[in-house]
């Protein structure tokens, strides 16, 4: 069984669903878990209130009081590449996050995050991630280490003021139309769920996502581009590069669906986040971070024989 060793936490909705108790709704809302489980959670003292007093069964539903629980999983799965930290001062973080690795605990991943993981490497028990990238994507992540200036940063990334710049090598027809050295595209449309939960689909109604996509180089059947997301919506730049026709090299998700399976280490998706630029909300001067990878239509991207040095079975 592995148990995270820092708390999540949720903040209950103004507007009560209808649930009775915290339980109820914690039930509700994570229909994956089952009630026995939240129960014995709330026995085992794993339910708590911002101040620290406990969430027992019978704790009555409070609005937009914030709630704090402890993940577990039966087995966790490992992963076994390695992190690099590229920048840290006294108030940020910026780390080179393997592939297949999240950014914080979900689903099956508790304490194999990269932000436990540099919690756990730096001392810093308040670190904390300013934005996300999908699991499957490899790059930079950049994380508050200050917990007075985190707002700060978080409100960079709110109002759009992070310039990120990824790569990406899709596949590409070659009886279709041949992407030329050069050219570009803006995909403005409007993103929305779809089924199951987890993925994004193309929807009708007002735009509410804006990428611009630029054709670096093609070489016979494959494309190296360079991608800048205007808006941050889950699975933006996968979507956008499947709206092209040209979805990005391994893909698990778009544009079908894989059928679920254990993780190909040796075949990571083809996306790296690759550039951040921002003013410093602090300091006030301009910041630039470049990962130390580049992608390689000779090579793709295949994580390094140092990533894979690091021992992963503890």
């Amino acid at each position: 069984m592995a148990i995270s060793k820092y708390p999540s936490k949720l903040s209950l909705p103004q507007v009560n669903p209808g649930a009775a108790t915290v339980l109820d709704y914690l039930i509700g809302k994570f229909p994956e878990v089952s009630a026995l489980v939240w129960r014995q959670r709330a026995i085992d003292g794993k339910l708590h209130w911002h101040d620290g007093r406990a969430i027992t069964s019978a704790s009555p539903y409070q609005p937009q009081q914030r709630v704090y629980y402890y993940r577990e999983v039966e087995r966790e799965p490992v992963i076994p590449f390695t992190e690099t930290i590229l920048f840290e001062d006294a108030h940020i973080l910026v780390a080179d996050k393997p592939p297949f690795l999240p950014v914080t605990p979900g689903g099956i991943y508790v304490n194999e995050c990269l932000q436990n993981r540099l919690r756990l490497r730096t001392g810093h028990e308040k670190l904390q991630a300013l934005h996300r990238i999908d699991r499957a994507t490899t790059g930079l992540v950049m994380f508050s280490v200050n917990p007075k200036t985190c707002h700060l940063y978080h409100q960079l990334f709110a109002s759009r003021q992070i310039h990120k710049i990824y790569q990406a090598i899709s596949t590409i027809d070659v009886d279709g139309n041949k992407p030329l050295n050069g050219q570009q595209w803006q995909i403005i449309n409007r993103l929305e769920r779809a089924e199951p939960r987890f993925l994004m689909r193309v929807g009708d109604g007002a735009p509410n996502s804006h990428s611009r996509i630029r054709c670096i180089k093609r070489v016979e059947d494959k494309a190296l581009f360079e991608l800048e997301p205007v808006t941050g919506k889950t699975h933006q730049l996968r979507v956008h590069m499947q709206t092209l026709g040209w979805p990005i090299l391994h893909d698990q998700y778009y544009p079908t669906l894989q059928p679920k399976a254990p993780d190909n280490f040796t075949q990571p998706l083809q996306l790296l986040a690759q550039q951040l630029r921002f003013i410093d909300p602090v300091t006030q001067q301009p910041r630039e971070f470049h990962c130390r990878r580049s992608l390689n239509l000779d090579t793709g991207l295949t994580p390094s024989d140092a990533e894979r040095a690091r021992p992963r079975g503890d």
